[in-house]
């Protein structure tokens, strides 16, 4: 053999070049157009499925024989409830599509659900507990009335049951979600962080402006409720802790309602 093929042979050899895929980032690059998209998408389907479900309704009535006529099932309390189940499903399918199939990430981690211990767990919903006491005892700041329009979703002890167990374990995933999930994400990606805060917040209470219509001080503390939720999931950059917080403050609500109605069961002048 060759003395110079020799030392060749044992001379490193330099790796091959090759090319390593860039690892995504965990979270979805938000753009201002999939907030407008979603925007549009939100309205527009809360409309659509309230006027379909209403559409459905008309074209069983005669065929099953149905005695409520269609302007009395649209405030009636169940319908409402389902109609709003079914437009939380298809804006949960909407950000799953979103998140999974155009952005290409996981959704819980897309969505920067996070982890929470057992711990954690018990001092979020201790939070919860605390911030309806807060709210409970906040004294009244601004022009208010006791009567509006959620009030009317508990006009039966079994309409109160059913509110009671959407407000506790649907609304408070879903609302997060949108708010906290969603839209503080693409604020805070492409402006900051106290911008999502405030925003978020204002927002939260914009949309439970007509279930409070006219109360104006339970409406501020609507938005004190969003902002304390927006805060929370600003600092631990995570949405379970909101959720937590939300469902906690809701089931408080909920409980203490239970008890000042004797089950439910007097609920004139509420």
């Amino acid at each position: 053999m060759d003395s110079q093929n020799f030392g060749e042979s044992l001379a490193p050899q330099e790796p091959a070049e090759t090319t390593v895929p860039s690892r995504l980032p965990s979270t979805p690059e938000w753009k201002f157009l999939d907030l407008l998209v979603f925007v549009v998408f939100f309205i527009g389907m809360l409309f659509v499925t309230f006027l379909a479900a209403l559409a459905l309704y008309s074209a069983l009535r005669p065929l099953m024989g149905w005695r409520t006529s269609p302007l009395e099932i649209s405030q009636n309390t169940f319908f409402l409830l389902a109609v709003q189940s079914v437009f939380y499903l298809l804006v949960f399918a909407y950000l799953y599509v979103l998140v999974v199939f155009h952005y290409r990430r996981p959704f819980w981690q897309g969505i920067q659900w996070g982890t929470v211990t057992h711990r954690q767990v018990l001092y979020y919903a201790l939070g919860g507990v605390l911030l309806t006491l807060a709210v409970q005892f906040a004294p009244v700041l601004l022009p208010d009335k006791s009567n509006f329009p959620l009030q009317q979703l508990f006009d039966s002890p079994a309409s109160a049951y059913a509110t009671a167990v959407f407000a506790v374990v649907i609304a408070p995933f879903m609302e997060e979600l949108v708010f906290r999930g969603f839209l503080f994400s693409v604020f805070e990606f492409r402006v900051g962080v106290r911008f999502a805060v405030v925003v978020t917040a204002v927002l939260f209470a914009a949309m439970h402006a007509y279930e409070y219509q006219g109360a104006w001080n339970h409406l501020m503390l609507i938005f004190v409720v969003g902002l304390v939720l927006s805060l929370t999931r600003g600092f631990t950059k995570k949405l379970a802790p909101s959720v937590v917080l939300h469902a906690t403050y809701n089931g408080c609500l909920m409980v203490g309602l239970f008890f000042a109605t004797s089950h439910f069961h007097v609920l004139q002048g509420l």
